[in-house]
């Protein structure tokens, strides 16, 4: 997960991206799916990316008493927080958290060498100088890889996440931890203004001009810091309660301390680990007592489901 400063806060799980609007992605949710209730307004809002008409949408929503779960949890307060606590909550390896995983690109690499190596002991019985020059440019293959991966590694993040569907938890991974984002975000009352699951564009967009302006400036205070930092550890949260290896963390984490340097007052190295651990609670205690609706959500966005739909999924699922 990571976040783009340009034009709204973007929450993904490896890169940031932008986040282009599919055509077909805002339509009007059925009369069948949530009788009595008129999306409209909701639905322009988005489509013209306006946060606050879509505060405004889903309050009037919350006042005729169906968007009940949106900022139902409007107040963060940060407290001391221990390993042991996020053990305690069910989070797995809490003391691996912060450990960059390279399991994807430990696989990709060692089935390019082994693939070439294998290749070019097949390539060397040819006859004559074929024996010679197709192994050798065979093997050079792997060379290639490795210094594109030492001197611009995004260049190999496309063919690194294709390569990520081979494991099995992969696809689940990303559903759950953008799901995750998606649901900590509305429940913390941020706007969603879309998301994406596709390999290497798999990000959650939220819409908040005040705190865009907040971070441009470096103003954030620690009201707001607290809300981003939960938001931001969501998705790491999802995947320490369900694996016992978190594989998307580092994008998660380089986003929370870009939005630490943007804080005022700045906050020490003891403080910002704090602020990690305490972020990483409160969204794994959000997720797990809103399983069956963190659940409803990832079934929901796994179908590509429009963006109201995943708020119907939210709402219309209990909490337990």
């Amino acid at each position: 997960m990571s976040v783009s400063l340009s034009s709204s806060l973007v929450f993904s799980l490896y890169k940031s991206n932008v986040l282009t609007r599919p055509s077909k992605l805002l339509v009007r949710a059925s009369s069948s799916a949530a009788p009595g209730i008129d999306f409209t307004t909701l639905e322009s809002a988005i489509a013209k990316k306006d946060s606050d008409a879509v505060k405004e949408a889903l309050d009037q929503l919350t006042e005729v008493g169906w968007a009940k779960k949106w900022s139902s949890q409007p107040y963060v307060s940060r407290r001391t927080t221990s390993l042991r606590e996020l053990t305690s909550l069910g989070i797995k390896n809490a003391e691996n958290l912060a450990i960059p995983s390279v399991r994807n690109d430990a696989a990709f690499l060692f089935t390019v060498v082994g693939t070439t190596g294998f290749l070019g002991v097949i390539a060397g019985q040819l006859p004559g100088d074929w024996g010679f020059f197709v192994p050798y440019l065979i093997g050079s293959i792997s060379l290639v890889v490795l210094a594109v991966g030492s001197i611009s590694p995004g260049l190999l993040q496309a063919a690194i996440g294709g390569f990520s569907l081979f494991f099995p938890d992969y696809q689940d991974r990303i559903a759950r931890h953008e799901a995750a984002h998606f649901l900590v975000a509305y429940l913390l009352g941020l706007p969603i203004l879309g998301y994406s699951l596709d390999i290497g564009k798999e990000n959650v967009n939220l819409i908040d001009k005040r705190l865009e302006k907040l971070i441009y400036s470096g103003q954030l205070d620690s009201k707001e810091l607290d809300r981003l930092a939960v938001v931001a550890m969501a998705g790491l949260a999802a995947e320490g309660l369900q694996y016992d290896k978190v594989i998307g963390q580092s994008a998660d984490l380089f986003s929370l301390q870009r939005f630490i340097n943007r804080s005022k007052p700045p906050i020490g190295k003891d403080q910002q680990q704090n602020l990690t651990r305490w972020a990483v609670l409160f969204a794994a205690s959000l997720i797990k007592n809103n399983r069956a609706v963190h659940e409803a959500l990832i079934s929901a966005m796994s179908n590509k489901a429009t963006v109201i739909q995943c708020i119907e999924a939210i709402e219309k699922a209990e909490s337990v």
